[in-house]
């Protein structure tokens, strides 16, 4: 008798798992609170649909459950389930089972890269399957970045995994066995989810569980001894973001006597900052990631050099926009948190120095605190203009830093911002609003699309 299986939100990754299933023979059931989810026409033959609601019966009486990220674990026909016994798994889970189990057969290996962060991870994840690529490896790149990870099992050939891993994710997952694997980095973010940041943490840690090496970042210690301690035996490489004249990282940056930025590997110059597409000390940090990560599986060094200067990056996270009269434009409108958007700002001050920024903000709050926001604020920006619904809160909570008083300008609107910032004396222009976009956009991918647009349109 076929193993009877529930998989239970039908997003992209729930129709992935819906159709490996089936396709292996198993019974699958379906369930979703959506009565009607756009993706249940593609749903295959013989698939028992539940939709409107969670029922705890019909979950009760799976083997197995695959549950998609987006569903809340804490749902009552979850905790009964999983109170019953049954497993609760995530598609990832499923993938990694299944990628062992063929491994076995054919009695080879391949290798699992393993990505997560509270940001940079989808630019780390994407940027090591450039450089493996450039290296002539047949790698899939998957997971939270897009492309449902059971989908990589198509690749024929497959030598190379690439995972980008989200805490939602991650909380369903055991015994990953990951070849590398890391946390790029952690602040407050899904915490209506987690409870809180010691909730958060513990929800990515498992990202280590039977890893072989680990990259950990030097720069927050607190994080580093968390992870070091979730080690068992691994090897561990080293990164760290600070710029100095000297570093103990394995991967760090160094500025020399003319004052160039160079990524280095123990004590050798690899590239200058100016020679990589990507631009921010936070950017070069994600640079030293990926290499680290990609010297754990093997790549070599020239094809990863080589992918570092092509790279230019992802539309909406610190990406160049454009020179327009002297002055440089990013549009960062997948920074969507304070840890993003402060990313953002401390890695392009780093660059182009203090009080040199214009400062885009504004959206959604989402409850969020922006007096976190505040000293790196005060230190980098030349101005800040406020967007949107959530203006007076994010106003109250710059105002920790009494001196920003000056500098903040209610605009209203991106057009307004984009306007104003141009006739600013900034040296470069940030559209990062630590918000969501939903009061004035349909996602940050349209807050971000517009940005573009707006700043292709200015006067030179």
């Amino acid at each position: 008798m076929a193993q009877h299986y529930a998989v239970v939100g039908l997003g992209g990754s729930g129709l992935s798992a819906v159709n490996f299933l089936v396709q292996q023979g198993f019974d699958v059931l379906v369930t979703d609170e959506n009565p009607a989810p756009a993706l249940a026409a593609k749903l295959p033959d013989g698939v028992t649909c539940a939709f409107g609601g969670l029922d705890k019966a019909a979950l009760g009486a799976a083997q197995r459950i695959v549950i998609s990220p987006g569903v809340d674990p804490r749902h009552e026909a979850i905790v009964a389930a999983k109170q019953a016994g049954i497993e609760v798994i995530s598609d990832v889970q499923l993938f990694v089972e299944t990628l062992k189990a063929r491994d076995t057969a054919q009695g080879c290996s391949t290798p699992i890269v393993a990505i997560t962060g509270s940001n940079a991870k989808s630019t780390v994840t994407t940027l090591v399957g450039e450089m493996a690529a450039h290296a002539g490896v047949v790698v899939g790149v998957g997971g939270n970045i897009g492309t449902p990870a059971l989908e990589l099992l198509k690749i024929d050939d497959l030598a190379l995994v690439v995972l980008e891993l989200s805490s939602f994710q991650l909380e369903h997952i055991t015994n990953l066995g990951a070849q590398v694997a890391t946390i790029l980095n952690i602040s407050a973010d899904h915490l209506d989810r987690h409870g809180d940041m010691a909730g958060y943490l513990a929800a990515k840690l498992p990202i280590f569980e039977q890893a072989k090496s680990a990259v950990i970042c030097k720069d927050d210690a607190e994080l580093a001894a968390a992870c070091e301690k979730a080690l068992a035996g691994a090897s561990i490489q080293t990164t760290c973001g600070e710029i100095g004249k000297a570093c103990s990282a394995d991967f760090c940056l160094v500025r020399d006597a003319d004052d160039t930025i160079w990524l280095c590997h123990r004590g050798e110059k690899l590239l200058s900052a100016d020679e990589i597409g990507i631009k921010g000390k936070h950017n070069l940090l994600n640079a030293l990631s990926a290499l680290a990560l990609g010297v754990a599986v093997d790549l070599p060094m020239p094809a990863m050099l080589a992918a570092l200067k092509a790279f230019a990056g992802l539309p909406h996270r610190c990406e160049y926009v454009g020179d327009v009269a002297g002055k440089v434009y990013f549009n960062d409108s997948k920074g969507t948190n304070i840890g993003s958007t402060l990313a953002a700002i401390d890695g392009l001050g780093a660059v182009y120095g203090e009080r040199s920024l214009a400062l885009i903000l504004g959206g959604l709050a989402k409850g969020q605190d922006f007096a976190e926001l505040s000293a790196a604020a005060e230190r980098f920006t030349s101005d800040i203009y406020l967007i949107g619904q959530d203006t007076p809160i994010i106003r109250e909570g710059l105002l920790a830093a009494p001196l920003l008083a000056e500098r903040i300008h209610d605009v209203q609107t991106l057009q307004n911002a984009v306007n104003a910032a141009n006739q600013s004396t900034a040296k470069a222009v940030l559209l990062s609003p630590a918000c969501a976009s939903f009061d004035q956009f349909s996602g940050y991918a349209e807050r971000g699309e517009t940005f573009v647009v707006l700043v292709k349109d200015l006067p030179n």
